[in-house]
């Protein structure tokens, strides 16, 4: 029995929810719902109702609950002692990555390269793209994803580094519910001169994009706030305060009723790739991580 598939199951069983319990598991609902799917079919018993909105335990699976819980605990212990036990031949991996990694699914791949790969142990630090490549130039860093635009103009840095693609996005507007723009279904950014911006901080690679793709339409955004965690952001646009611009994968992973999400013309492309020293040899462990990659990058994914 897949002991993955005992954890997923106990926290669907806890979430009662697929939306709830994928998000959770960082998979897809659609992967969730099959993975159940083959649980009950390896068992031969329904182990979920699923008349109703919320997903609600049968009787099997009820009593195969308090089982699950126990083989996803023993599972976690025998991982634990086996990291314990080789902590000292562990090869360390140092990795960076941009403050946005959950939407990305870069949480997801650092988690499951662990785990499928008990020899390696991965070193994480969290940062703004210069401050990434510094450590990569200092060798502090290994690797590291970065967020660059997507024509690559004005990244620079060429010489110094070598990137491998891992997932693409786009800029859209967030608008009150209450905008007149709300509930178009695209509109151009030059129609949002002389609103009130609320915006992630100057000096940050989406601060500049913004900036210029403004600029290029003909207006400078008026700023009202700046800040980091794109949550406040949404809740402040969500009350009225003014509008924003941001990547639409963080903006989908942080969903909300109350503002509306509105692409933009021209569209404004970003890509997350990672980097790493063009000089010198890659450490085994970094070999084995960009040859994992394919699994879970859109690049990658695209090709196969």
């Amino acid at each position: 029995m897949d002991t993955e598939r005992c954890k997923e199951f106990v926290v669907l069983a806890q979430t009662r929810n697929f939306l709830e319990a994928s998000n959770q598991l960082f998979i897809a609902q659609s992967s969730l719902s099959k993975h159940i799917k083959s649980l009950e079919k390896e068992l031969g018993v329904t182990l979920f109702n699923r008349s109703t909105r919320h997903v609600e335990l049968s009787p099997a699976g009820k009593l195969f609950l308090p089982y699950a819980k126990k083989i996803a605990h023993l599972d976690y212990e025998l991982r634990r002692a086996i990291f314990n036990s080789s902590e000292n031949e562990r090869e360390v991996l140092d990795i960076g990555s941009i403050p946005v990694m959950a939407p990305y699914g870069i949480t997801q791949l650092l988690a499951r390269f662990e785990q499928d790969n008990i020899s390696e142990r991965l070193r994480l630090v969290e940062g703004d793209a210069d401050e990434l490549k510094r450590l990569l130039l200092k060798h502090k860093l290994e690797l590291a994803f970065i967020r660059e635009s997507g024509s690559g103009v004005g990244d620079g840095d060429r010489e110094e580094f070598s990137t491998v693609p891992f997932t693409d996005d786009h800029l859209v507007a967030v608008l009150p519910r209450s905008h007149p723009l709300a509930d178009t279904g695209r509109i151009r950014l030059g129609d949002l001169d002389g609103e009130e911006f609320l915006l992630l901080p100057k000096g940050t690679v989406m601060y500049s994009l913004i900036a210029d793709a403004c600029a290029a339409e003909g207006f400078v955004p008026q700023v009202r706030y700046q800040g980091s965690r794109a949550e406040n952001i949404l809740d402040l646009v969500s009350r009225g305060m003014g509008v924003s611009l941001l990547m639409r994968k963080p903006v989908l992973y942080l969903a909300r009723d109350d503002v509306s999400i509105v692409d933009v013309d021209p569209t404004v492309t970003t890509r997350v790739k990672v980097y790493f020293r063009r000089d010198g040899e890659l450490s085994p462990a970094a070999q084995k991580f960009l040859a994992y990659l394919p699994i879970y990058g859109d690049d990658a994914a695209s090709r196969r």
